[in-house]
């Protein structure tokens, strides 16, 4: 009669039904889930009975930036939003929980024409891992002709994990005269990027990919909205 034979590093066999199958812990990546709609999530284990471990990456949210509405003739410069923090760490399976929350942070809200950006949301996967989110540009600038410039947004601090960093700054903002001016850049975030600044009158730029600081406003005479800063998201790396 024939006869194979396995390499049992990686395989074994059944002793109740005579199956092969690979051992767990040795099949690497199987699986990504993404979760980058803002608010809570659950994560069950159980739903993946081959898991070994997970590799969680987590990204905060951006900050948003003000608007502004500078008189005629006149100009109002606002800084861009912090990016959001990332962290990230590998977890054995025997260290889940049998359900882990998973909060994914909004991106700070557009400011209005006198308020700052709103602060982006913090993001976590259980109490394993955390990353901060980045502060909203501020409205602190008042309506004038003569040279004035806005201070940047500090980065946010690193949250936890086994990696763990914060995110960008939000750039600072320059005014030359009445009818010239630079806004700021959002900040950088690990997983997305910044709003750039912008020398035209209109509102912030927005973030692109996730986490990024929106960018800030600029006004000559003309009444401009803030903008939203870059949503965060979790991806959950599963292996088998």
């Amino acid at each position: 009669m024939a006869r194979a034979c396995v390499c049992d590093t990686y395989f074994t066999v059944d002793s109740d039904t005579g199956e092969l199958c690979l051992k767990p812990g040795t099949m690497g990546l199987r699986r990504v889930l993404v979760f980058n709609d803002a608010g809570t999530h659950q994560f069950e284990k159980a739903d993946y009975p081959w898991l070994a471990r997970v590799r969680a990456r987590v990204q905060g949210g951006g900050g948003g930036s003000a608007g502004a509405n500078a008189a005629a003739n006149q100009c109002i410069v606002r800084p861009g939003g912090a990016g959001g923090g990332y962290s990230e760490s590998l977890i054995s399976v025997a260290s889940l929980g049998a359900v882990e929350t998973i909060v994914v942070g909004a991106g700070g809200e557009a400011g209005t024409t006198v308020q700052g950006g709103g602060t982006g949301g913090s993001s976590s996967f259980g109490g394993f891992v955390q990353a901060n989110g980045g502060d909203g540009g501020g409205a602190v600038q008042t309506s004038g002709t003569t040279d004035d410039v806005s201070s940047g947004v500090p980065a946010p601090l690193a949250g936890r994990g086994q990696f763990a960093q914060g995110g960008g700054p939000g750039g600072g903002a320059i005014r030359l005269n009445g009818t010239n001016g630079l806004s700021g850049a959002g900040g950088e975030s690990f997983l997305g990027h910044g709003g750039y600044a912008r020398a035209g009158e209109g509102g912030g730029n927005p973030a692109r990919g996730y986490g990024g600081g929106a960018g800030g406003g600029l006004s000559y005479g003309g009444s401009v909205q803030g903008t939203a800063g870059g949503g965060g998201v979790v991806i959950v790396e599963l292996y088998g």
